[in-house]
């Protein structure tokens, strides 16, 4: 008999993991608040979060109705695992002004406090864009500023998470596919804090280089996961059970790191019964069901 994953997605997606090979009791699925595309309050989102088979979500933040998370959290049962700097990509801990600087660690501590409000545990952070500057720069700038709000992280026990992103930046965004996680181990391990590390996206640098060579490279730092699609082949991106990443290997080396934490999807998203089919296509790459 199919599964409810199975039945969703029927085919050869269905063999992507074997007996044995799952993550089942590892990961928790959640997504993006962006992605949920379902009317209504937010209350109404949470609750067809949960029914698509998501375990969490995440919310935006600065800019998060703090009262009204806690009520749909309370009124759904869904938590919030964590959210997304909502400002970081425009106001960046790279950029050569020191006053952008200050909006920027201004919003990343924002984010704590609105994030711990809620009970949620991490902040995902893009620390800036390349353009910023010759890369040595821009990452000694960058440092300094996101060190500035680890204090107030580790009083509120709330992870920043350093999302690998196309920002040109501790990668060549114009190199081959045999690159590794160096630059990131090092960027990461220089703010040396067990409030800092990863929310490795599997899908960003599958381009870029082997997910499970660079899953076994950032170890522990990984604190939490994104998921999207990427083939290697035809240079685009894909939904999560398509395209040619090596879900068996990145499985394997999440077992070797000895993982256990959230997996967020950051795809379109849609409707409810898309959602559901995104919550289905993470159980099967993943093993989860």
């Amino acid at each position: 008999m199919l599964t409810g994953a199975e039945s969703i997605l029927a085919g050869p997606v269905a063999a992507l993991t074997s007996e044995g090979d799952g993550l089942k009791g590892r990961l928790w699925k959640t997504l993006k608040i962006g992605m949920v595309q379902v009317p209504g309050t937010l209350t109404e989102k949470f609750k067809a979060v949960k029914a698509a088979g998501f375990d969490g979500v995440e919310m935006d933040a600065p800019g998060m109705n703090v009262a009204e998370t806690i009520k749909a959290i309370a009124e759904s049962g869904l938590p919030v695992d964590g959210t997304v700097n909502s400002t970081h990509w425009d106001i960046r801990h790279t950029n050569a002004d020191a006053a952008v600087r200050a909006k920027a660690l201004a919003s990343l501590q924002s984010a704590i406090r609105d994030t711990h409000a809620v009970g949620g545990h991490s902040v995902l952070l893009v620390v800036g864009k390349g353009a910023d500057g010759p890369e040595t720069e821009i990452r000694k700038r960058s440092l300094e500023n996101i060190s500035l709000a680890v204090p107030l992280a580790a009083q509120l026990g709330v992870q920043i998470v350093i999302e690998n992103v196309w920002n040109q930046f501790l990668y060549d965004h114009d190199g081959d596919h045999t690159q590794t996680a160096a630059k990131f181990v090092s960027y990461v391990d220089e703010l040396n804090s067990p409030w800092v590390g990863m929310q490795f996206d599997i899908g960003n640098h599958w381009k870029y280089g082997s997910m499970g060579d660079w899953i076994r490279q950032l170890g522990k730092r990984v604190m939490k996961l994104d998921i999207k699609g990427y083939s290697r082949a035809n240079d685009e991106w894909a939904r999560i059970s398509e395209g040619d990443i090596d879900y068996a290997d990145v499985r394997q080396a999440l077992r070797e790191i000895n993982f256990y934490g959230w997996v967020a999807a950051e795809v379109g998203g849609g409707d409810a019964a898309e959602l559901k089919h995104i919550a289905a296509e993470m159980d099967m790459v993943f093993g989860l069901v």
